[in-house]
């Protein structure tokens, strides 16, 4: 039984671990926003990809747009922030 529990505690390590990773993507989309990126480039089209579909589902519920700031991404880091240690609780009380 001890080794069901590490395998989960573990996955559920490596699910924190992209949450924390995707956070970061959130982070430097929001930053590149500022500066205007060449639409074009790979990785901005990367980041813009696999940001948008969670700042779209943010917009459709939430009012995002406050005097021409988006807060979309400050919405979305607050939430995965609250899952990870919602998450996190879970995981150490197994």
């Amino acid at each position: 039984m001890s080794i069901l529990i590490e395998i989960v505690q573990g996955l559920g390590s490596i699910i924190i671990g992209l949450v924390n990773v995707y956070i970061w993507v959130v982070i430097i989309a929001a930053l590149l926003s500022f500066v205007s990126p060449d639409p074009y480039n790979p990785i901005v089209q990367f980041l813009y990809r696999i940001t948008n579909p969670a700042y779209s589902f943010v917009r459709k519920y939430i009012k995002t747009n406050f005097n021409g700031l988006d807060l979309a991404p400050l919405i979305i880091i607050v939430a995965l922030q609250v899952f990870i240690v919602v998450f996190s609780s879970l995981l150490h009380s197994i």
